[in-house]
């Protein structure tokens, strides 16, 4: 009997000491919609989720349209099978299941929503004992909220399906126009447990209502879980309409706990790219709800300026930003990675400069080797997070893209280029590369390839091609077609 109440207080200090991460990492848990990351219902939503830094994804349905029953492939116990278990093998869970369908559909006009909600409801079981599912209400239109007749419907049909819910122990989340007044209002309407309120920024702000307000007037026992994001137009971090350090501290202080979804709140300028938009916003969650994980590869930094820190790591984001993945943690690790070859070239040069002013010969020997050794360690630090074709494009990058634009030119001036020509071409301007990408310098870089630009020159004549005739024949072209040289 001591022993036990020596646990019981052992485990009580612990829990009073517990980390504020580690608290907040079981609070609050962040995710994406897969319909909106462009993977619904597929098997790469899990990796992506992985990727973007996720904690698990909310699940679509699939699509409705007017067919009868969703386009469910989780219906499927050998599909259900495979996407647990990659979700598990990623250590991705599936925080809520979707029906979003009805974003165009009518719940008052959709007879088989029972069985829609049971096939929604069977999918949470199978993908790991889900308990919240999202059903949106922008299909009934916008006069249900005053039509009395049509309200009915729905609250009654809202009622069936919470019922149904809550004997299941599931909570149906829905997405309302309403603000906490309305929403409380529509919930006593409904009496059911199993319905509560899938909460979602964006219809606050766009309203010109207080989230924080509402909130805490809806109250933590409504809210199943948040869409924490706003309409398409800039990242989480640069919406000004959204105070997120508030928001934070009012969930805490209501003691709520729960799954943050980002729905949207793409930067317009680049709304196509997935990792861009999701990564950043998934990650600004992070730093503002939960610790955001340090990366594996630690920077390099100690010991130099800021102003010159800051410089390298935003050139080194220009790779990722490349690649997309600048806001994902694997973008972190290959910054700090790329970030950090930066510094050991400095710092080498900084010391062949050093030894020069009393041994030329030792200086240029130590720097040869050194930059030897270091030049396949940064290939080998990117592949353990890049493929072979990403770790190019991050040279590419590093070097301004001059074997991109050089082949493209070389192709463009002489476009009877034999295959085997081009292939030589390519060849040389990728060697040039390995060195330009370990020189001091723009300008060192680019005499590395004007040097192997001559090589080339000079081939393409033992071929027989009058590069003169070509560059003015080349001329002409360009200048047919409106541009210039």
């Amino acid at each position: 009997m001591e022993k036990i109440r020596l646990f019981i207080i052992s485990l009580f200090a612990f829990c009073m000491f517990m980390p504020d991460a580690m608290i907040a990492q079981e609070r609050y848990q962040v995710g994406v919609c897969d319909w909106m990351v462009l993977k619904r219902q597929k098997l790469g939503e899990f990796e992506l989720a992985k990727q973007l830094g996720c904690d698990g994804i909310e699940m679509d349905m699939g699509s409705l349209g007017t067919r009868e029953m969703f386009d469910n492939k989780i219906r499927d116990p050998k599909e259900a099978a495979i996407f647990k278990r990659t979700a598990d093998s990623l250590g991705i869970k599936v925080g809520a299941v979707a029906m979003s369908g009805f974003y165009a559909q009518d719940l008052s006009k959709k007879d088989t929503y029972m069985a829609l909600a049971e096939d929604c409801f069977d999918t949470m079981d199978k993908m790991g004992q889900t308990t919240v599912a999202f059903l949106p209400l922008g299909g009934s239109g916008n006069d249900w909220s005053t039509d009395k007749a049509k309200r009915t419907i729905i609250a009654k049909r809202l009622h069936d399906i919470g019922e149904m819910a809550k004997a299941r122990g599931k909570k149906v989340g829905i997405d309302t126009p309403f603000d906490a007044k309305g929403n409380l209002k529509l919930l006593k309407e409904i009496k059911s447990e199993g319905i509560g309120i899938f909460y979602k920024f964006q219809t606050i702000v766009e309203n010109g209502w207080d989230i924080c307000k509402d909130l805490k007037r809806l109250g933590a026992k409504n809210i199943c879980a948040i869409h924490a994001s706003n309409t398409d137009k800039v990242w989480l971090r640069n919406d000004s309409t959204i105070n997120m350090p508030a928001i934070k501290q009012t969930l805490d202080e209501m003691g709520w706990s729960g799954w943050l979804f980002v729905e949207r709140s793409r930067d317009v300028s680049m709304v196509r790219n997935v990792k861009m938009n999701y990564g950043n916003n998934v990650r600004y969650l992070k730093e503002i709800f939960n610790s955001y994980p340090t990366p594996d590869v630690a920077l390099d930094s100690l010991g130099r300026e800021k102003d010159y820190v800051n410089t390298i790591i935003g050139r080194a984001q220009k790779a990722t930003d490349e690649l997309g993945i600048t806001w994902t943690p694997m973008g972190q690790n290959v910054v700090n990675i790329i970030a950090n070859r930066y510094f050991k070239l400095n710092d080498i040069y900084a010391e062949r400069d050093s030894i020069k002013k009393s041994d030329k010969k030792l200086a240029e020997a130590t720097c040869d080797s050194k930059l030897y050794r270091s030049h396949f360690g940064f290939d080998a630090d990117l592949s353990k997070y890049l493929k072979p074709n990403e770790i190019e494009t991050v040279k590419d990058v590093m070097t301004y893209n001059v074997v991109k634009v050089t082949y493209d030119a070389q192709c463009d001036m002489i476009p009877t280029l034999k295959n085997e020509e081009k292939a030589q071409i390519l060849t040389w301007l990728k060697e040039a590369r390995e060195l330009a990408i370990d020189a001091e310098s723009s300008k060192k870089k680019h005499e590395v390839f004007g040097k192997y630009k001559g090589r080339i020159n000079n081939y393409l004549s033992k071929q027989g091609y009058d590069l003169n005739k070509e560059r003015e024949d080349w001329y002409e072209r360009v200048k047919a077609r409106g541009g210039k040289l």
